[in-house]
């Protein structure tokens, strides 16, 4: 089992930035792809960023590339999402979530966190 908590989610006028964290727990985190996801109320979980064991490789949605920075510290079993030029449309529920294989579909995640509210005000 691997256990992931997301912090850093909050208010913030559009333009603006934040920092999601996801801590885990449990397995060996550096075994493990790590992908954030993200869902807006009346909609599906979406795609938003995934990364490597390793951290050289990943992926963004194009909704967020050039905005969004995926990023991990495998001493700190940490990945980090920072977010910034953030638009009202980027309000939703992040999750973090974790796969041994590099894979962009919530159903292809094994393990999940509870995720963190960011809302973007305009």
């Amino acid at each position: 089992q691997v256990q992931l908590v997301e912090s850093g989610g909050g208010l913030v006028q559009a333009g603006g930035s934040l920092r999601l964290s996801c801590a885990a727990s449990g397995r060996t985190f550096s075994n493990y792809v790590m992908g954030w996801f993200r869902q807006a109320p009346g909609k599906e979980r979406e795609f938003v960023a995934a990364i490597s064991q390793s951290g050289a490789r990943k992926y963004y949605a194009d909704s967020v590339k050039g905005r969004f920075t995926i990023s991990r510290d495998n001493a700190k079993n940490t990945v980090y999402l920072q977010m910034s030029g953030l638009k009202p449309e980027d309000t939703a529920v992040y999750y973090c979530a974790a796969d041994r294989r590099f894979v962009v579909l919530p159903n292809e995640y094994d393990y999940w966190g509870q995720g963190t509210q960011v809302t973007v005000s305009s």
